[in-house]
């Protein structure tokens, strides 16, 4: 029988699986993407944002837990589900935090704790927390609630907000990799392939903007355009292009002269035909390895960005708003507030790079 003949991408995957680093970056990443897809599935607070503060549980420690008691709120929120997917679904309760409690006939006394060594007692109507439903009323209203990676300083989940940050985290990376891809490819396929002056005009804008300091020119771009989350995709898009524009274009140059290409400009073929058809599919490799590059690159920019003040605002969460609001604990008796986060960025990152290095080795055709 003759041999199997595997396609190139067939290749690309046979020689990536066996890359272990490459793998597990893979995983990490597959993961983040589901986490950020399902954030108020899985995040323990599904309210916007991961914003339920409880001011009174600040910077408590990984594992911490506390008894609360459930107050109905005077405004019921009907959420659809593809709302709740996107945006969260607010709380129909308010949370206060209690120590104990007593029932005594219709009303119910707790100790609404105040810190470690004050609390207060409160008297509520059973009715009332329970729908005039008192048989339901310790199931319901009643519940001891963990938090696994402690509270900040406003008394939100760290756990939930660093679910729900993977979204930020993740979105920056994307767009602005697709605004640095669809710049660089469209900049440094025409220089590549026209050269002359077209080649000149093109490499005398990479080498002015690649003079200028990356975080410089993000906070100038973000600076103009104002704050905010679709500022920050543009600002990091628009300083990632350069590297992306240089590797087209030495890529383009090469091919350019291959055999192929010079048949299909002597059939006649329109060059943006032989641009789009023949050049560019032929050099998606070292493409997708830069993305991968400039992926882990945006991360760290926003999350940069973000600890300085001039990135995601608050209350959205973003794991360098994070490190920012926690950041002093550090010196303190909860550096773990900010270390998780940290630790998050850094593993993302690493799973990038890592993935981003075994596609150079799976598609470099010379391997063996």
């Amino acid at each position: 029988m003759p041999q199997q003949e595997f396609s190139f991408s067939q290749q690309t995957w046979k020689r990536l699986k066996k890359n272990k680093g490459a793998l597990f970056g893979l995983i990490i990443v597959i993961v983040a993407f589901l986490v950020a897809v399902f954030a108020y599935v899985i995040a323990p607070d599904s309210s916007p944002n991961a914003d339920l503060q409880t001011v009174e549980i600040q910077a408590k420690k990984p594992g911490y837990s506390q008894l609360f008691l459930k107050i109905p709120a005077n405004n019921r929120h009907e959420t659809g589900w593809l709302s709740k997917l996107l945006h969260g679904s607010p709380d129909d309760y308010g949370y206060l935090p209690i120590t104990k409690y007593i029932i005594r006939n219709d009303s119910l006394a707790v100790n609404k704790y105040i810190d470690e060594d004050t609390a207060v007692v409160r008297y509520y109507a059973i009715s009332e927390l329970t729908n005039n439903q008192p048989q339901k009323f310790i199931e319901q209203n009643i519940v001891t609630k963990r938090y696994w990676l402690g509270t900040d300083r406003f008394g939100r989940d760290i756990l939930s907000r660093l679910i729900i940050g993977t979204r930020i985290s993740l979105a920056v990376g994307l767009i602005a990799v697709l605004i640095s891809l669809i710049v660089g490819i469209l900049l440094g396929a025409l220089a590549g392939y026209y050269r002359g002056w077209v080649d000149e005009v093109i490499m005398w804008l990479v080498n002015v903007t690649w003079s200028i300091p990356t975080l410089l020119l993000v906070f100038a771009i973000t600076m103009a355009m104002g704050k905010g989350l679709w500022q920050i995709f543009i600002a990091v898009g628009l300083t990632m292009w350069v590297n992306v524009a240089r590797l087209v274009r030495g890529q383009v140059l090469a091919v350019k002269e291959l055999e192929y290409i010079q048949a299909a400009k002597a059939l006649g073929l329109k060059d943006s035909r032989i641009i789009l058809r023949h050049i560019l599919p032929n050099i998606s490799g070292p493409i997708m390895v830069i993305a991968a590059g400039n992926f882990a690159t945006a991360i760290i920019i926003e999350a940069g960005l973000s600890f300085l003040g001039i990135g995601v605002q608050p209350p959205q969460p973003s794991w360098g708003l994070m490190i920012k609001e926690n950041y002093n604990f550090i010196i303190t008796h909860n550096p773990m507030l900010a270390i998780i986060p940290g630790l998050a960025i850094m593993l993302l990152v690493l799973a990038f790079n890592l993935l981003g290095n075994g596609l150079r080795d799976a598609m470099d055709v010379k391997a063996s």
